[in-house]
């Protein structure tokens, strides 16, 4: 090993008669040394190898079949998960690897598509492991092993992933949490491998003439520096691509004479690169210098909690669901009702099965919130206020309509002075501006007051028994303002988000709760796809941060990309006796869906505090 890039490489190619007598590393059991590798891997101080015979671990031949695909991964718990699919019946094998010794984990057939690679991920700060099977005709999915330290009994699906029609290898940073996939003789992609993080893509590399790929790409490997190899077929090249600040830059071709075809790259003990034919014909060595190992980024936990109760999804794709309300039934706490905003229709109402009972189809609503026996929401179509009246059962129907003008209405909340016995609205818009209305005794709205934030804000939430007004700018930071009609047009910041690194713009969802006499402002981090909690009183002190994530009991996956959020303290029946935080999900998945509403008993995170 050297630190200096771009040294000259070393081969040393083993072809004809020579790979005939080819033997295993050494710790390989001696009636498995005649059989050529296919694949190999480190697995502690030994060697797990895939060959057509079988796959072997030390001097144990753990299966027999054709085996192809074998991958492992070092765990932080010290434990070597690999696993290995058999070419003949699709049947994927898993194994954990510990103090020197290798015990079967699950074995069964994928039928959901032919097994092109896997590929596993370890998410620290989730703390889930979970494996990749890239099919070769479009489709992948992300299977969950793994969560804190429990193995799930058999491989939970998690995420169906759209890759290109003709992926052939993939390759996962651990590091940077990405998955790479290779598209025959296209491109080299790059996409995200947390389940609950944006879809889409980055082009790593692409065909000549826009790139320096020539020919069928056949595997992908990462090596301890972050470099990218990728092998192409026919005629063999391996193309070296260094990591660098602005993705990867590609570095050089290395070509192989005398060999017709290669098609997989195995890491070697001592970091020498293993290139071998499919059909174990040709084997080639290369020696790739790697730089100096950087310091890796951090990858603390993150606290996680999981939804019991989501709601239908949306029959719309796409961006719909924005944000959620409840109404607590006053004697019968499982028969409340949860509202949610279609920004393309109206409002939905669920009941606690998280069943649809009604959609208002009033248009493109964005936020919502309840008080009493009223619901108001921002009505995009026209920048309204539109309020809907709610029956003693829960029946929701449309009643006054406010025009305003604010330009490009977005965010809305409500709150309630006991003193007056007076409700208001308060709603903002793409610009900043935010107004004040007041609901008169025959459902009018007035007018009170106008205040002002610099940039775009949306959440809001109101502490009725202070009459505080909070207020998100969705990049920089939250406001407070008195909630009163008389009490101006100035706000303060009371929470930066540069001033909290796990607070990630934007700022989306706002909600607010006393918890134990505690106050407790809820704040959706979209940026981070994660939830904070902080004293709603000075100094402003962070209280958790956590994550939704899988509900392996129930199947319920995660939430992720959340818009609007809201929490209350009311019992809402079985399994929400203390209460919920409710949120919107935007990547809906188990199975992929319209977007939804997920609901987490609210003390799952009281004992985060």
């Amino acid at each position: 090993m050297t630190n200096r890039l771009g040294k000259t490489v070393k081969l040393n190619t083993i072809t004809g008669a020579v790979l005939s007598a080819l033997m295993l590393t050494s710790a390989c059991a001696s009636n498995a040394g005649q059989t050529p590798i296919r694949h190999q891997a480190v697995v502690g101080d030994s060697t797990v190898v895939a060959t057509n015979t079988g796959v072997y671990y030390g001097e144990q031949q753990l299966v027999e079949g054709d085996f192809f695909h074998l991958k492992a991964l070092q765990l932080t718990s010290g434990a070597t998960v690999f696993a290995a699919v058999e070419g003949n019946d699709q049947q994927l094998h898993l194994w954990q690897a510990k103090d020197g010794k290798a015990e079967p984990l699950w074995q069964g057939e994928i039928t959901t598509r032919v097994v092109e690679d896997l590929c596993f991920y370890e998410s620290r700060e989730n703390r889930q492991l979970s494996v990749f099977l890239l099919g070769g005709r479009g489709g992948a999915e992300q299977r969950l092993l793994q969560q804190d330290g429990q193995w799930l009994p058999q491989p939970l699906t998690i995420r169906a992933m759209n890759v290109p029609f003709d992926s052939t290898a993939c390759a996962v940073s651990q590091e940077q949490g990405k998955l790479y996939v290779a598209e025959a003789d296209q491109a080299i992609w790059a996409y995200n491998a947390e389940p609950e993080v944006d879809e889409g893509r980055d082009l790593i590399a692409a065909k000549a003439p826009f790139g320096d790929i020539q020919a069928e790409l056949k595997a992908l490997e990462l090596m301890s520096d972050g470099s990218l190899l990728a092998l192409e077929e026919e005629a063999p090249r391996l193309l070296l691509y260094r990591a660098d600040d602005n993705g990867y830059q590609f570095e050089r071709a290395m070509s192989f004479d005398g060999i017709n075809a290669l098609t997989d790259i195995s890491l070697t003990a001592d970091g020498d690169v293993l290139l071998t034919e499919e059909n174990l014909n040709a084997m080639q060595t290369v020696q790739i210098d790697v730089a100096a190992a950087t310091e890796p980024r951090s990858q603390q936990p993150v606290a996680q909690v999981a939804a019991t109760l989501e709601t239908q999804p949306s029959p719309r794709r796409g961006d719909a669901i924005d944000d959620p309300a409840v109404w607590v039934h006053p004697n019968k706490p499982a028969a409340s009702r949860i509202l949610g905003t279609d920004k393309r229709t109206g409002l939905y109402v669920y009941d606690m099965q998280g069943n649809i009972v009604q959609e208002l189809a009033v248009g493109r609503l964005n936020n919502v919130d309840v008080r009493g026996n009223l619901a108001a929401a921002t009505l995009r179509d026209d920048n309204s206020i539109q309020l809907f009246s709610i029956s003693d059962d829960g029946v929701l129907t449309p009643a006054a309509n406010q025009t305003t003008d604010i330009e490009e209405i977005y965010g809305l909340c409500m709150g309630y002075d006991s003193n007056t016995e007076q409700a208001s609205v308060y709603i903002n818009g793409k610009s900043g501006r935010i107004q004040h209305y007041l609901v008169n005794a025959d459902g009018s709205l007035q007018l009170a007051r106008e205040m002002q934030v610099p940039t775009q804000p949306e959440g809001c939430v109101v502490d009725d028994a202070s009459q505080r007004l909070f207020v998100g700018e969705e990049d920089v930071a939250v406001w407070l303002f008195d909630a009163k009609p008389d009490g101006g047009s100035d706000g303060d910041i009371v929470i930066r988000v540069a001033d909290h690194p796990q607070l990630v713009d934007d700022i989306e969802g706002l909600a607010f709760a006393r918890i134990n006499g505690e106050p407790m402002l809820f704040v959706s981090s979209q940026g981070n796809d994660s939830y904070m909690v902080f004293d709603a009183q000075a100094p402003w002190a962070q209280r958790a941060h956590y994550r939704i994530r899988t509900n392996i009991e129930l199947g319920l996956d995660g939430a992720s990309e959340t818009d609007g959020i809201e929490v209350t303290t009311h019992s809402l029946g079985a399994g929400f006796e203390q209460g919920a935080f409710i949120v919107q999900d935007g990547r809906n998945r188990m199975p992929e869906a319209g977007q939804n509403l997920k609901l987490v008993p609210l003390q799952a995170i009281i004992d985060l505090l």
